[in-house]
């Protein structure tokens, strides 16, 4: 069963893939994503792969017919693709060169493009989940591409609240986020020529962090080159502080929030992100989202951000010592 079920609750669509219970741990000894298994070019850098399992299909079938007046059914239409960050299969994100990520970052332009051409798409997002804690079962370092046929629900959010601050100030919220962040710096973990990284004041994640673009723009395919190399070398360092923060693989939610496609024009109110939700508050230690965050969305972060915004600060300055690039 591949289908959408309408929550008149919410004014929300759930995803039903019943086929993904049949997803496959990952062997001891083989690899779908490594050169040489049959399954990719034997020679790569940056990989795009249709995923095996996917919730959103270019053919979806039709729904079951359990649907009524009430409980609508659509069609799971959309597509669902697995980005390969590099053949190692090892080698995470801020282990690779900035000249790599940047090819990522390249790879992730194209695909937000391509997707963007189907009419029925409304909207492309780029993420990855990192992981055990995070539900990872293939270890290969990878992220994915959902492209949606249906707005989902948070961005309708954030993207609502963007129009009313722009109605009421003239301005772009994450503009103003930006600008309070910078006056205040205690939450500031690093900027570059391009980007800004922060944890904002308001996250529910203890480490919580969001990379924005200085220069008001929407998506990937608004960036010159020179800005995708500053986003490519700005995510591995702030991935390179995570680990380096506990001295362990950091598990993270990562998710890239761009424009809506084929939609209404939000150029003069949205803005392009990155936004991590890292389960740990500790580094044994997991932030859960229990019955107060599920049930009532009502987030509440276990420590304040100013103490966490310090602490991820000196395992970035310790990053850049092991990297050798620390300027005494």
């Amino acid at each position: 069963m591949a289908e959408l079920r309408y929550n008149p609750l919410l004014d929300d669509w759930t995803m039903v893939a019943s086929h993904r219970q049949d997803r496959p741990n990952m062997p001891k000894d083989w690899c779908p994503f490594c050169p040489g298994s049959g399954k990719v070019p034997d020679h790569y850098d940056v990989y795009k792969y249709d995923n095996d399992f996917p919730a959103l299909m270019f053919e979806p079938p039709e729904p079951d017919p359990v649907g009524s007046d009430l409980y609508k059914t659509e069609k799971s239409y959309g597509k669902c693709e697995v980005v390969l960050y590099s053949p190692d299969h090892t080698e995470t994100l801020p282990e690779l060169s900035v000249d790599h990520v940047e090819k990522l970052v390249d790879l992730w332009t194209e695909r937000f493009v391509e997707l963007s051409r189907d009419p029925h798409h409304k909207y492309v997002m780029i993420f990855e989940n990192r992981g055990e804690e995070c539900g990872v079962t293939m270890p290969h370092p990878h992220g994915q591409i959902y492209a949606y046929s249906q707005m989902p629900l948070k961005i309708r959010t954030e993207l609502d609240n963007c129009r009313k601050h722009h109605e009421a100030t003239g301005g772009c919220l994450i503009c103003d986020m930006n600008r309070a962040e910078k006056e205040f710096q205690g939450r500031v973990i690093h900027e570059n020529e391009h980007f800004i990284a922060y944890i904002p004041f308001f996250t529910d994640y203890p480490y919580g962090l969001f990379i924005v673009s200085k220069n008001h723009k929407t998506a990937l395919s608004d960036f010159t080159s020179v800005e995708k190399r500053s986003l490519a070398a700005m995510l591995k360092d702030m991935t390179g502080a995570m680990d380096t923060l506990f001295d362990r693989l950091f598990p993270y939610m990562m998710v890239l929030h761009q424009r809506p496609v084929n939609d209404e024009n939000v150029e003069e109110y949205y803005h392009f992100h990155i936004e991590f939700y890292p389960p740990l508050r500790d580094a044994n230690k997991i932030k859960f989202y229990a019955s107060s965050e599920m049930g009532a969305w009502a987030a509440c972060n276990p420590l304040a951000v100013e103490e966490t915004s310090e602490k991820l600060r000196e395992a970035y300055r310790r990053y850049l010592e092991k990297e050798g690039r620390l300027v005494k």
